[in-house]
């Protein structure tokens, strides 16, 4: 890291669907805290200024109920192995920024959705595609997301800015949307029908379990909704796109794969 001023840390043990290993929080703690401290480290000793961290808003926690918005002042609540070893290393970085001087950034983005995006969102444009019903009408959650190109944009005030040094932040695109409404957004940019109907969401509940799919269910019927009010305030950040021309980049994109 000779001659590099800024350090943007994304990479990390994620995405592990099937666990094969007998304890998975050591190899995520390998990886994403242990090796997440040694670059700080040698970013430190290479004479790299700044370090800005993407964490995971699973530090907070799971999900918020009725009426509430996670903030960065919130008691940590991590939901899983994964979320555990995102909040560990950020207490690493604050260590090594103590011992080194370092300048460290961390911010906490929700759904993160754009071209490529994993996990439930790319099953949604799949089965929009095909214009599968869903039983998901009767689905009134609020879920905080942030498009990809609002992250980067994020990031890079991150990198500069001096209000921002030994802060975390919140990111989203400040527009909650319900899965019922994320799917007419999509399926109306892709062109595509949206066949929508009710089912009780105990009944939803109760096939994700027998399905072995309960964490994926309860993502789409439960809300997560953020406060990025405190990027907005202390750095002056706006996310470039709203969460429709977000929506719209990504319905697309996907169309002319």
């Amino acid at each position: 890291m000779r001659d590099v001023g800024v350090v943007i840390h994304l990479a990390a043990r994620v995405h592990v669907m099937h666990e094969n290993v007998k304890n998975p929080l050591e190899e995520f703690r390998k990886v994403n805290v242990a090796g997440t401290e040694h670059l700080a480290r040698s970013a430190a000793a290479s004479g790299v200024k700044r370090l800005v961290y993407v964490s995971s808003i699973g530090v907070n926690g799971w999900q918020t109920d009725e009426g509430r918005v996670f903030l960065e002042t919130d008691t940590p609540n991590p939901h899983n192995v994964y979320a555990v070893s995102k909040l560990e290393a950020e207490l690493s970085l604050h260590c090594v920024a103590a011992e080194t001087g370092l300048e460290v950034v961390v911010v906490r983005p929700p759904l993160v959705y754009g071209m490529g995006a994993p996990g439930n969102l790319a099953q949604m444009l799949k089965v929009l595609a095909k214009g599968i019903p869903l039983p998901l009408a009767l689905v009134h959650n609020l879920r905080s997301l942030i498009y990809v190109e609002n992250l980067v944009d994020a990031l890079i005030l991150c990198t500069t800015h001096t209000a921002a040094v030994g802060q975390t932040y919140m990111l989203s695109d400040g527009e909650d949307i319900s899965t019922s409404d994320l799917l007419r957004h999509l399926g109306a940019a892709m062109g595509c029908p949206v066949r929508l109907f009710p089912c009780p969401q105990a009944l939803l509940k109760l096939a994700g379990r027998l399905t072995g799919k309960s964490d994926q269910v309860e993502r789409l019927l439960g809300s997560l909704q953020v406060d990025s009010g405190k990027i907005r305030r202390e750095l002056g950040w706006r996310p470039p796109f709203t969460l429709q021309q977000g929506l719209q980049a990504t319905a697309e994109q996907y169309r002319t794969r």
